[in-house]
């Protein structure tokens, strides 16, 4: 130790500078005390040299904090090297010393007006970072003379400051009105300024999304852009992002800033490039396909994406990313580029995986066999998991371009001849599917895969041989033999081999019945009584049952002719890939998740949309467009649309941990009585909804079968209407007894092509005063289906799950299940556009899938809409003859007795019935889920197929889907 400090002593004497890593190497006992003294020594080099210590002390981990006074007090110096070290103390030991800390503001003010800008800036930006409540209000002076420096670079440093000061305490912020002068620097004259100005109201904005601090216009767009050409790299990336999230007004608007932002295509810095690239990506959407100009850019945006590829393969794999997210949406802007996704021998496997991708979302007739030629080379690789790839890769060319199947097919036969074990097994998996697309077209290979049926050892290929022996069983004349070699070690194969083993002898006995009689009693006994998986019991119960009491239904199950697979089955799904699109440059596009997914506690995430693809831009929420009505306004009963499938994204699809009952009628009357959406009686608010072509009940051919039996009438129907209103509108008899609520038949609602195999069908239901969505699941995929929960977005009557989606076993393939979920209205409400459109969010353990379905305004009559006979009189004069509407429903046979009591049994209640020259007119009234009371009067005459039905309501906007009601109910 006496040697170092001898040493120390020559190098002073001498004038020799050391570095400073001397300052690291010491770990002297008393050090602190030592410092102390130093620190408070007369001699400024003295001074540096002890704070240096000081500060190589703290880096190192060692708790310094008593030195704290002595440091502070070495602040009061011209020299900025020492200012520096000292204001890097003080911002790491200001949160545990507060009190400490507010010995330094004196000399922050002083320092916010030294002659010195740098020591002005160095002061601002150390205010910023010392997070202590206690001293923030004292920075609040000094830091607004700094934003109103004549010195740009103390502007843009105290810019930045009020974000920082914004996360520590808004309330202070928006009092001092820091806000409204970070707002004005966006006019200022430097551009670093500005783009300060905007990366700051940026980040605040984003903590407060409802805030509107960004308040872009034209003109202050037209001020981003002149200082987009003159501020740093990473400035251009914050002015661009912001200019991302600007709307224009028109295709003339859009263009010019396109015009301008392209420049920042040939920028160096990649982030910029890529900044660049989503502001065009946004703005084409409002260009007209036909403009010249829209073809210019296309060809623009190709070469700084294809140089993007030639940086180091780390941001090689990001621009891939982005990349694959931008041939999705726009595949023309490098269909001639495909040469650059061709692997390089050294190029690491997570670049090689993402180019094979883009390669196949490029391949077209025009450059298919460039890129099987590519793919084959690929296939012969070192590279197991690439060869896989590749070998899938030449399958899904095969589906995606027609014209290449034969090709294709050629190509992996040539592959299954080089007998390496993974190559032939994946060429067996994607021959299967080849088989799917392309049935009675090329099974004349069948041949060459039955010789290589000993050499598969994993299971998918196993099952995918299985499947093809099973499916073309009389085209190969020992199958019954294959099949058998494969159940000698049935126990020992994975469920999915099991499974499909199953399926495929029940297709061989169904096809050759009098030669393997004794191979399906074999594999229906192994599957039910020696297996403990319940999938695989269930399904060889299934297939028992069938064969043992209808031979002819059993064919038309199993030997169903099967969907077409579809051409592109790991696409983004259309509404998240517009998202993705508008976060592009950004962690979201190369997780190619929303933000949401990911960033924990995403209160302030917003979720962005393509302009154009919703028919309104900015759209308020329901409680701002409330509270922004005039307040002698009528109160609005639906809000407005917004941003609706933004919402079903943001949608928390865990089950609920725990799940009351279901809701007794009475609540839901209750609820209908309190009038949730705050409008009762008073008129709707935005456009006529259009009509939805009387397509409500669907296809009577699918899932007719499978509705739940219906529950037991409630007592309130079996009452007969009173006959009590002869004085009022001369009746001419009673009404009889209620037939039940009519529920529609089940349609499908979620294909299951576009649900990764998962098949939703259904149908709402009202029964027991309870709102029910009946649905059948079916798993049409090869994989097992669990974890299922369901999440409604807003709707127009608030329509929400009253309990979880109770699938209590896992989905098996081919599997189907029936569900029931209880309903309720106390869910949020946004007028939708038709207004009975539902928006549903339903998850499993594969994925998250969306759909929409329509559900009939019947199931919102509630069971005590039977209004009294003087209130139906005055509520009938009080509506304005504006709000009444006129319909007619023709090809209906019913009589008027019988028309009230299948009416009634769908809660349509008949106040009165009179006969005037030979034409019945029945008063009715229902009453919504919300409040919103229904009054019609319907003319029924004899012999005359022809009723006309007469609405009255004070949301108007409702009558034409009362009336489809009526249609469904009377026609069904």
């Amino acid at each position: 130790m006496q040697e170092w400090a001898n040493q120390l002593c020559e190098n002073r004497q001498f004038g020799s500078k050391m570095t400073d890593s001397k300052y690291f190497t010491t770990t002297k006992k008393g050090e602190i005390f030592e410092l102390k003294a130093e620190l408070n020594s007369d001699k400024k080099e003295k001074k540096k040299e002890a704070v240096k210590k000081v500060i190589a002390s703290m880096t190192v981990g060692k708790d310094v904090s008593a030195l704290f006074p002595d440091v502070v007090n070495c602040m009061q110096t011209d020299n900025l090297e020492l200012k520096k070290l000292v204001y890097l103390y003080l911002m790491n030991y200001a949160k545990s010393q507060p009190d400490m800390a507010i010995m330094a503001v004196n000399t922050f003010v002083k320092d916010c007006e030294d002659p010195n800008p740098l020591i002005r800036a160095l002061a601002v930006r150390t205010m910023g970072c010392i997070r202590v409540d206690k001293i923030t209000e004292y920075l609040c002076e000094p830091l607004r003379k700094c934003l109103k420096d004549e010195d740009p670079y103390v502007r843009k440093t105290a810019a930045v400051c009020v974000a920082k000061l914004h996360d520590i305490n808004a309330q202070l912020v928006e009092d001092q009105g820091f806000l409204d002068t970070l707002k004005d620097l966006i006019s200022d004259s430097n551009p670093m300024v500005v783009a300060n100005a905007v990366a700051a109201l940026s980040e605040i904005a984003e903590s407060h999304p409802n805030s509107n601090l960004m308040d872009l216009n034209p003109q202050t767009i037209n001020k981003l852009l002149t200082a987009l050409n003159e501020c740093t790299e990473w400035g251009q990336i914050f002015i661009l992002d912001c200019l991302a999230n600007y709307t224009p007004r028109d295709d003339r608007e859009s263009q010019s800033i396109c015009e301008r932002v392209t420049p920042r295509l040939s920028h160096a810095n990649s982030a910029v490039v890529l900044s660049a690239v989503k502001v065009l990506m946004k703005f084409m959407e409002m260009l007209p396909k036909d403009l010249d100009y829209y073809g210019t850019l296309l060809k623009k945006l190709a070469p700084p994406l294809v140089t993007l590829l030639s940086a180091e393969p780390e941001l090689q794999y990001v621009a891939l990313r982005n990349i694959n997210l931008i041939v999705q949406r726009r595949p023309e802007i490098l269909k001639h580029e495909m040469k650059v996704f061709f692997v390089k021998y050294n190029d690491p496997i997570y670049v090689k995986l993402e180019k094979l991708d883009i390669m196949i979302r490029l391949a077209s007739q025009a450059n298919i066999a460039q890129v099987l030629a590519e793919l084959k080379e690929y296939a012969t690789e070192v590279d197991v998991d690439f060869v896989r790839k590749a070998v899938r890769a030449i399958g899904r060319c095969a589906i995606k371009v027609e014209q290449s199947a034969e090709r294709c097919v050629s190509t992996l036969l040539d592959l299954i001849q080089t007998k390496v074990n993974y190559v032939v097994q994946e060429a067996i998996v994607v021959i299967k599917d080849i088989f799917r697309k392309y049935p009675n077209k090329y099974e004349s290979v069948i041949a060459t895969l039955c010789e290589n049926l000993d050499s598969l050892d994993e299971p998918e290929a196993r099952a995918a041989m299985i499947w093809i022996v099973g499916e073309y069983a009389e085209r190969i004349d020992n199958a019954d033999e294959l099949l058998e070699s494969f159940l000698e070690g049935f126990h020992d194969e994975s469920t999915q081999v099991q499974l499909q083993l199953l399926t495929a002898i029940v297709k061989l006995f169904l096809k050759k019945p009098t030669e393997t009689q004794e191979l399906v009693q074999q594999v229906l006994s192994l599957a039910t009584q020696d297996s403990d998986n319940p999938d695989l019991r269930d399904r060889g119960y299934i297939y028992w049952r069938l064969l043992s009491t209808d031979p002819v239904a059993a064919k038309e199950v199993v030997l169903a002719e099967k969907p077409l697979i579809s051409e592109e089955t790991d696409l983004i799904e259309p509404t998240l890939l517009e998202e993705l699109i508008c976060h592009i440059g950004t962690l979201a596009s190369v997780y190619h998740k929303p933000p949401s997914a990911f960033v924990e506690g995403s209160r302030g995430v917003q979720h962005k949309r393509l302009p154009g693809s919703t028919e309104s831009g900015e759209s308020e929420s329901p409680d701002t467009a409330s509270a922004a009505a005039v307040s002698d306004a009528p109160p609005a009963v639906i809000p407005s649309q917004g941003d609706l499938l933004g919402d079903l994204l943001n949608l928390d699809l865990t089950p609920p941990t725990t799940a009351g009952p279901p809701p007794p009628a009475s609540s839901g009357m209750q609820m209908g009585a309190m009038d949730l959406l705050g409008g009762g009686l008073d008129s709707l608010m935005g456009d006529e909804s259009e009509p939805l072509g009387g397509d409500l009940g669907g296809s009577p051919a699918i899932g007719a079968g499978f509705g739940a039996p219906p529950a037991a009438m409630p007592a309130s129907f079996s009452a007969p209407v009173s006959g009590g209103l002869d004085d009022l509108f001369d009746l001419g008899g009673g009404v009889g007894m209620p037939m039940g609520a009519y529920s529609a038949p089940k349609t499908v609602w979620l294909p299951a092509l576009k649900a990764k195999g998962l098949e939703i069908s259904g149908t709402f239901a009202r029964r027991s005063g309870v709102i029910q969505m009946e649905m059948t699941l079916t798993n049409k995929a090869m994989s097992v289906m669990t974890d299922f929960a369901i999440q409604f977005n807003r709707n127009s009557f608030g329509l929400a799950p009253a309990g979880p989606l109770q699938v209590l076993t896992p989905l098996s393939p081919n599997q189907s299940i029936e569900v029931t979920l209880p309903l309720n209205t106390v869910g949020p409400v946004m007028k939708m556009e038709p207004l009975n459109n539902l928006q549903v969010a339903v998850k499993n353990n594969i994925d998250v899938f969306y759909f929409s379905c329509q559900y009939p305004i019947s199931m919102l009559f509630v069971e005590d809409g039977k209004m009294e006979r003087q209130v139906f009189l005055a509520t009938w004069k009080d509506i304005p003859n504006d709000s009444e509407a006129q319909f007619q429903i023709k090809d209906c046979h019913l009589s008027s007795d019988a028309a009230s009591n299948k009416l009634q049994g769908s809660n349509i209640f008949t106040i009165a019935k009179r006969t005037v020259d030979g034409q019945d007119m029945l008063y009715q009234s229902m009453k919504l889920t919300n409040g919103i009371w229904v009054l019609t009067e319907m003319r029924v005459q004899a012999g005359n197929p022809v009723y006309t039905v007469s609405l009255k309501c004070r949301a108007a906007e409702v009558s034409q889907w009362v009336f489809q009601s009526y249609e469904a109910v009377l026609k069904n």
